[in-house]
């Protein structure tokens, strides 16, 4: 007794090598652990700066009748810290949860009607897993009247939409694939780079916004310790710790900021301006620099592509909620005729000709002459005449459906030129009958 497939969610089957969690609502890439270090080299010295915020404020009301000077650090900075912060965070947790711009990939290869129906830019042709399949490598699509080339990727078993790129390290193709930042755990593509460049200029106003008050209380703290600043530098140990490390971090976070700042203004990602430089050639996507960042913070995210939390079954070979270029398998062109012709006989179509007008009868009687041979074998003479009844019914049936198989061919042949506008076709099966 034959078992149904368990149905699963998308997420359970799903091929790439990301991680989800809650139930599929969350996909991270997989190594999301670096996000927890992301999260403490930011947490940690922010919540070290409150601390000594705080340590002020309280010492403040402590000598409050002694010393009337008003320490810089007080409540107003202390709120704008813990709001720079959780912004900070929620920023990264979005980018690294979010779906990039996954592409569902197919579960099969794409017609080869379908790859020679656009250009081709070279002959370079697909092999490794479809070695019977005879596919361009690239394709040429045009993109504000530009010719950009898509390649296929032999994972996905598609060709790549414009500017789509495949990440080794989650095993998708990515829309608008910027790169993988190891940082968040995330690939960073077309559904959550907003995110990610909210992300790095917020922990960049947090270094320099720690850095300037940090500074700003040991300059302070001078007139506590007769003007000298090597006295108050060695009096207030944090805001020195937290100076030096803000200026170190303000240097990668800031030098990456205005290096995507650049790329906006020029609509670029990370992938092409290391690849294909822009700079010496026109760029078919950018638009102006003040369109590129209206088309980056005021457009609408399109949705993912994927519904991870839909139900799928689990011996399914399509996994992909929707996939686009999804064709048929055609690793061999003769099983996939022999697969066609299974279709029609089982969808009630006219029996060819040849089939129809053939005598079964006939073949029949000579099946029955065979089994009497091999009953009859103890007598020569009726085997004698049985070989001979044989022999001349084999060779008429032969010869006739060789003539047959001649006259079908030649109708079919004349029948595909008088629907293709005199232009021939050549035929890519004839149904053989074995001879008897």
């Amino acid at each position: 007794m034959s078992t149904q497939p368990k149905p699963k969610r998308l997420y359970q089957v799903w091929k790439g090598s990301n991680r989800f969690f809650c139930g599929g609502r969350l996909i991270f890439g997989p190594d999301a652990a670096s996000l927890l270090l992301t999260t403490l080299l930011i947490s940690g010295p922010a919540i070290t700066f409150c601390y000594q915020i705080i340590a002020k404020i309280c010492q403040y009301e402590k000598t409050k009748g002694q010393d009337d000077q008003r320490p810089i650090l007080g409540y107003p900075i202390l709120v704008v810290t813990i709001v720079i912060l959780i912004l900070d965070l929620v920023f990264l947790f979005t980018t690294s949860s979010r779906d990039p711009g996954i592409v569902p990939r197919n579960a099969r290869p794409p017609e080869a009607d379908e790859a020679f129906d656009m250009a081709t830019p070279s002959m370079e042709w697909i092999s490794g897993r479809t070695p019977h399949l005879r596919l361009p490598r690239t394709r040429e699509v045009l993109v504000n009247d530009f010719a950009v080339k898509v390649k296929y990727c032999d994972t996905c078993l598609l060709y790549r939409p414009p500017r789509a790129s495949h990440c080794s390290i989650c095993n998708n193709c990515v829309q608008k694939f910027d790169h993988h930042c190891p940082w968040v755990g995330q690939c960073i593509g077309l559904r959550n780079y907003r995110f990610f460049l909210l992300f790095i200029s917020t922990s960049t106003f947090l270094c320099i916004y720690v850095f300037i008050f940090s500074w700003l209380n040991i300059i302070g703290e001078k007139k506590r310790h007769n003007l000298s600043i090597w006295k108050s530098i060695t009096r207030e140990i944090l805001s020195l710790v937290l100076v030096v490390y803000t200026f170190i971090a303000v240097w990668f976070v800031g030098g990456l900021t205005v290096f995507h700042l650049y790329l906006i203004s020029t609509n670029q990602t990370t992938y092409e301006n290391f690849r294909y430089r822009y700079d010496k050639k026109d760029n078919p996507y950018n638009k102006g620099a003040l369109e590129n960042f209206k088309e980056l913070f005021f457009s609408k995210i399109p949705p993912s592509m994927n519904d991870f939390r839909s139900w799928v079954l689990e011996d399914t070979a399509e996994i992909g909620s929707c996939t686009p270029n999804t064709g048929m398998d055609i690793t061999n062109p003769k099983d996939r005729n022999d697969r066609e012709m299974e279709r029609k006989t089982d969808s009630n179509l006219p029996i060819p000709r040849m089939l129809q007008s053939l005598d079964y009868d006939t073949i029949d009687e000579n099946l029955n002459c065979k089994d009497r041979h091999r009953d009859d074998a103890v007598d020569p003479l009726a085997l004698h005449v049985i070989q001979e009844s044989t022999d001349r019914g084999a060779d008429a049936v032969n010869e006739w459906v060789d003539k047959e198989v001649i006259e079908m061919v030649v109708d079919e042949r004349a029948d595909k030129e008088s629907c293709s506008n005199g232009t021939s076709t050549p035929i890519d099966h004839v149904v053989h009958v074995p001879h008897i």
